[in-house]
């Protein structure tokens, strides 16, 4: 005979995040919108933002009846104004918060560099590299201890794909800019954790592989639920690179 289950062990999970706050930029749309609703499904509160004000406008009304607090307001991690901006904003809804996920980020196409426009180059970098330095800078203002620091880098962070130059140089020097924090937050309590995924299905491949066999890929949701998993790690834990891969053959 089968022991009747207690309706206790029948209650859902109590939310894991709930009052947290975490700050995700890119997050209209691919890895950046995953981790948002992942958070937002632990009834953590969100900081969104992103170019696309339209998109942030959806966004605000998709999570409107999600019993969490929401700003959404835009802004290009390109420019310290707009970046300066943002925090401003912040601070008159928010005294702290406790998630930082750089996520925005944008790639090329597959040129070898005696053909990669300057222009092209700089836009790559600016956004990949002195993006995640700018929003970072200005974060570090609201962190306490126990927050969580996750720079979305791709595994061209570790390796190097031809004809992807700028692309490959912005992750690997947001790397290095990965690394360095860590080591310079781990006195204050904050964790820094590098996320490298591989191939994942989300509109980057439209630039950077307009052909590339994307059933092969993650989804963004796979992702966005190892990122959630290792914020909610014990504070005890190191975490210091998440390299994740599609597990049906390679790209």
């Amino acid at each position: 005979m089968t022991k009747p289950t207690s309706s206790k062990a029948l209650s859902p999970s109590p939310p894991r995040l709930r009052s947290q706050t975490a700050l995700i930029t890119g997050a209209t749309r691919g890895i950046g919108l995953a981790i948002a609703r992942a958070l937002a499904a632990e009834s953590c509160n969100l900081i969104l933002t992103a170019r696309n004000e339209k998109a942030l406008t959806s966004l605000s009304r998709e999570f409107g009846s999600a019993k969490i607090r929401i700003l959404a307001h835009p802004c290009d991690v390109r420019d310290p104004y707009s970046v300066d901006a943002l925090f401003r904003a912040i601070r008159r809804e928010f005294s702290r918060f406790d998630i930082l996920i750089n996520n925005a980020g944008i790639a090329h196409a597959n040129l070898p560099i005696e053909k990669l426009p300057y222009p092209i180059w700089k836009d790559v970098l600016a956004t990949n590299l002195d993006g995640t330095f700018l929003v970072t800078q200005a974060a570090l203002t609201l962190m306490k201890r126990g927050g969580t620091i996750v720079n979305n880098l791709s595994v061209a962070a570790n390796r190097v794909f031809a004809g992807s130059a700028a692309y490959n140089a912005s992750k690997h020097g947001a790397l290095g800019l990965t690394n360095t924090l860590r080591e310079e937050l781990r006195p204050r309590g904050i964790r820094v954790i590098a996320l490298l995924p591989g191939a994942t299905d989300t509109d980057i491949w439209k630039t950077l592989w307009p052909q590339a066999p994307r059933r092969k890929m993650m989804s963004p949701e796979a992702v966005a639920q190892t990122v959630v998993q290792a914020i909610l790690l014990p504070a005890n834990t190191t975490v210091e690179h998440i390299e994740i891969r599609p597990s049906v053959g390679t790209l």
